[in-house]
This record gives C-alpha cells, structure tokens and sequence, in this order.
C-alpha cells in the first residue's frame, strides 16, 4: 500500500489543500493529512477545530486519515511508516523552499518528497490570506471547504 503524509499547519485547510488531498488519493492508497504542531506559533484556530475542519471535509473519503504531530516531518514519517511527503506548490518561491526542505529530508532519510502543483483556481489561495480575509470580516467562503465555512 503506497502512503503519503501531507504536513501542514492547516490554519485553516484552504480549498488549495483541499485539491492537493484529493489529487494526491489518485495516486496514493492513502493520504495522511498531518497537522504539525508548533508551541511557538499562535493559532486563530484550535487544533481540535484544524483537525475537524479536515475530518468533515473528508467524511466520505476512507483513504484521507489525519493525524499530529510534533517534531521533524521525516520522524513522524519514520515512526508511522510513511516513505512519502506529498507537497503542494503555488509558485516559484514554494518551489524553492519546498525544495531545500525536501532536500533536507532525502539526506536525513529515504523519504521522498512528492509535489503537485496547485490548480489555476486556486493558487492564489494561502491559509494566511484566508486568516486575514477573516479578521477583516471578508467573505472566506469562497475560499474553504464547507466544513469550514460552517464555524
């Protein structure tokens, strides 16, 4: 069974993510979505809301499992047997740091890091975009799942 984690913080899962998860079942068995967790960083949402924001918006989809954790990506992936990381990009500067990440992760072990490009329609679209769109009482929905429109 081929498995792929997608790590992200997911404050809050865009419908950016949301393609990336559901391209990423077309050629993964199964896709853990993993939200990392960093007390250093300060979140609008609640992980407990992060990680039910991404049940709901995979309910009907058996393959996508979400699951925590803390510490480096490539750990989590060797403690849960994990040999991918499924990255999205956006542009030319994801692709450069994603880049040095995966590097980094392909000399620290033999995770492999897989990337697929965002789609047109929602490239333009960053969870800190959607945060602020929020903050400023703009019209988010457009911009997420339903799951997280319903917060």
């Amino acid at each position: 069974m081929k498995r792929a984690i997608f790590p992200g913080s997911f404050d809050p899962i865009t419908l950016g993510h949301y393609d990336i998860i559901k391209r990423g079942i077309e050629l993964f068995d199964e896709v853990i979505v993993s939200i990392g967790i960093n007390s250093e960083k300060k979140y609008m949402f609640s992980l407990e809301e992060r990680k039910k924001f991404i049940e709901d918006a995979f309910k009907n989809e058996p393959r996508v499992k979400v699951m925590t954790y803390e510490g480096l990506t490539v750990q989590f992936c060797k403690e849960i047997k994990v040999p991918f990381i499924l990255r999205g990009l956006r542009n030319p500067a994801d692709f450069e740091f994603e880049k040095a990440i995966a590097h980094t992760n392909r000399k620290l072990s033999k995770i492999e890091t897989v990337f697929l490009l965002t789609a047109a329609s929602t490239s333009y679209i960053s969870s800190s975009i959607v945060r602020d769109v929020i903050k400023n009482n703009g019209d988010y929905t457009v911009l997420v799942p339903e799951s997280v429109r319903m917060k």
